[in-house]
């Protein structure tokens, strides 16, 4: 497979760019996002398949990782992140109130 690095793409939420830099942007994505968003070539508006995708990563080192999350899905957070933001920003008063509470209802 010979695909051109420097050939505009536009990727589905992100608008045109190289297929080098789409292909990094999608693999920074979360599995999620990454497998609803698409690659079409500007040439003739066709869609790359996600195994052509991730040979092309394969082939220039680029890993997926996860990190990014799609514009407009901001308020589709998980759980953990949820819970790691409120400790976060919770006195540690409360903190501690909010773990000896655990302990006891995980003893009972």
């Amino acid at each position: 497979m010979t695909s051109d690095p420097e050939e505009q793409v536009r990727l589905q939420g992100y608008g045109e760019m190289t297929l080098r830099t789409a292909v990094t942007t999608l693999m920074l994505l979360a599995p999620r996002d990454r497998s609803g968003t698409a690659i079409y070539r500007v040439r003739d508006d066709v869609r790359l398949a996600q195994s052509e995708i991730a040979e092309l990563a394969s082939n220039w080192g680029i890993e997926p990782t996860g990190d990014l999350r799609l514009p407009g899905r901001s308020s589709d957070r998980h759980w953990p992140d949820i819970v790691r933001g409120m400790v976060r920003e919770a006195p540690l008063p409360a903190l501690m109130v909010a773990f000896m509470v655990g302990v006891l209802v995980a003893r009972r």
